[in-house]
């Protein structure tokens, strides 16, 4: 996509859902560092919440394609703590945006959140341009997360 379409899809992406999404992300931060071993789950969710707020034109990408035991075994817990609800909650937001003509590319940026918000240590949030020109992150660019 182009940028001025980017510009105006993430504008009404962040009047109808993403302001409040990326707030929800953040108080989840928020919560997590409050105990020094959840810090990293906190540190997931600011991450996630920033690609809340502003998701058109951005990619999430593996940082770390073999996935180390520590991050395996936190995204384990995530998953089984917060990921599926939170996964929950994006695909019952997505199906009203379905409804109208406008609301069709918000329902798919919700749903393609889900993936970061179920397993989201690991990952990083990049603009699409750049993820396209590193050449360890073709696959996930070319897999269509933008």
């Amino acid at each position: 996509m182009n940028r001025p379409l980017n510009l105006i899809l993430n504008i009404i992406w962040l009047v109808f859902g993403g302001l409040w999404l990326a707030v929800g992300y953040f108080l989840a931060g928020l919560i997590c560092c409050i105990l020094i071993v959840t810090i990293p789950f906190g540190i997931a969710s600011f991450r996630i919440a920033g690609y809340a707020l502003w998701p058109f034109g951005r990619v999430v990408v593996d940082t770390q394609p073999g996935m180390g035991v520590f991050t395996g075994l936190g995204n384990i817990i995530w998953f089984i703590v917060a990921g599926v609800w939170i996964a929950i909650g994006h695909v019952l937001t997505a199906i009203p945006m379905f409804i109208s003509i406008i609301g069709i590319p918000l329902g798919i940026a919700n749903l393609r959140m889900i993936p970061v918000s179920l397993l989201p240590l690991g990952k990083k949030v990049m603009d699409s341009g750049e993820a396209r020109s590193l050449p360890q992150y073709l696959p996930a660019a070319q897999a269509g997360y933008r």
